[in-house]
C-alpha cells in the first residue's frame, strides 16, 4: 500500500425519487481510500453500502458531490467517458457470478478485453486461471460449473484487463463455507499481487475481518471508519 489515494469522495449523495417520496441511499459521503487497500463496506440491509459500490464503479450516478479516481472526476464524465474509463480501470464481482451462459469460461474471461479491444496476454490469462484453479474448465459453460468455479471465473473476468480497482459485491454470498474460504484467499492474495486495490461489500463480520479496513454504513452515512 502507498500513501497516495486511488479514490477519494467527497460530499456524495444519492437519492432515489423526488419530493416526499425521496429516499436519500447516501449522504454527504467522504472517504479516502489508499492504492493498494484492502477495504469492507459493512452495514445492514438498506444502509447504502450497495450504492456506495456501484457509484464509486460508475454503474450509477450521483446525486450530489464528486468522485475522483486515479486523479479523475468521474462524476463530471460523459456516459462515453465514463464506460471507457470503467473498462480500463475497474474490475467488478458480483454475488450472482453475471456470467453469460451461453458462452464459456474463456469466453466470459476475455470479453472485456474483447469490449476494450484489447490484446489477449496469453501468460497473464494462464498465470490467473492457473492460480485460480480453473484452467481446466475453461471450455465448460457457466452451468457446468459450481458455484465456486463460476465465481473464480468472475474474478478472472475482473482482473484480466489488470484493473487498477477491483469491487466486490458480497462476493461469498451464495457459496459454501470452504469455497468462500477459497475466494477470499485468491481475491486478496490476487490483489496483492497485482497492487489493485480492494473494495468489498458484505454483511459477513468474519469477511470485513479479512480485509486490511472496514468502513461501516448505517442509513445512508459513515458510521465508522
Amino acid at each position: 500500500m502507498t500513501n497516495a489515494y486511488i479514490i477519494t469522495t467527497n460530499n456524495l449523495c444519492k437519492n432515489y425519487g423526488v419530493g416526499d417520496n425521496a429516499v436519500r441511499a447516501l449522504k454527504n459521503c467522504n472517504i479516502e481510500i489508499h492504492t493498494g487497500e484492502s477495504v469492507a463496506v459493512t452495514g445492514a440491509s438498506g444502509s447504502g453500502k450497495s450504492t456506495f459500490l456501484t457509484l464509486v464503479g460508475g454503474i450509477t450516478t450521483a446525486s450530489n458531490g464528486e468522485i475522483v479516481i486515479n486523479g479523475k472526476n468521474i462524476t463530471s464524465m460523459s456516459k462515453k467517458e465514463l464506460a471507457k474509463f470503467r473498462l480500463e480501470n475497474i474490475g467488478f464481482v458480483f454475488q450472482a457470478y453475471n456470467l453469460i451462459p451461453e458462452m464459456t469460461a474463456y469466453q466470459n474471461i476475455i470479453l472485456p478485453l474483447k469490449l476494450a479491444h484489447k490484446k489477449i496476454d496469453k501468460k497473464y490469462l494462464s498465470d490467473i486461471c492457473n492460480k485460480l484453479s480453473i484452467s481446466d474448465r475453461l471450455s465448460h459453460l457457466p452451468s457446468e460449473l459450481s458455484g465456486g468455479q463460476q465465481q473464480r471465473v468472475a474474478i478472472a473476468r475482473a482482473l484480466i484487463t489488470k484493473p487498477s480497482i477491483l469491487l466486490c459485491d458480497e462476493p461469498t454470498g451464495n457459496l459454501d463455507k470452504k469455497s468462500s474460504e477459497d475466494v477470499l484467499d485468491l481475491l486478496t492474495q490476487l490483489c496483492a499481487d497485482n497492487g489493485c486495490t480492494l473494495i468489498l461489500v458484505t454483511h459477513d463480520k468474519s469477511v470485513a475481518d479479512r480485509m486490511g479496513r472496514i468502513i461501516t454504513i448505517s442509513d445512508g452515512e459513515i458510521l465508522e471508519d
